[in-house]
């Protein structure tokens, strides 16, 4: 399952990703999985969730992104929640490329029983409908 979470900056999207990381913690029978550009939010997770740093992999297109996460599911056949904090800071803004990305991502989220959160700092008015039916 993939559920992206749409607002402009400033209105809060990480903090309710970082709480649905808790929630996922605690509940979650396989591994939580948090994908961020930088350690900022080291601090605010547990040392149970696997903190990655894109920074480390110099990713720039949605093809690259989509293969380092399908690397990281094939690693760990136990991964039930991954959550990925600004995807467009981690990779570009080219909106067209991301919902290309979601729909290779989806089949793949499904077949790896697998969720996938994904923050868009954007105006949700602004979505189209391809990134919209990811929205939950």
């Amino acid at each position: 399952m993939i559920n992206v979470i749409i607002g402009e900056k400033g209105t809060g999207k990480t903090a309710k990703l970082i709480e649905a990381v808790h929630i996922a913690e605690k509940a979650a029978t396989g591994s939580v999985v948090f994908i961020n550009k930088g350690k900022r939010h080291v601090l605010d997770l547990s040392h149970s969730v696997r903190l990655v740093d894109t920074e480390e992999y110099g990713m720039s297109s949605y093809e690259e992104f989509f293969g380092f996460v399908c690397g990281i599911l094939s690693q760990n056949y136990d991964i039930a929640h991954i959550f990925i904090d600004s995807i467009t800071k981690i990779v570009n803004d080219d909106m067209a490329a991301f919902e290309k990305f979601l729909d290779r991502i989806s089949v793949v989220a499904e077949k790896s029983n697998a969720e996938i959160q994904i923050i868009l700092s954007m105006n949700p008015a602004d979505a189209s409908e391809g990134i919209k039916k990811y929205v939950k």
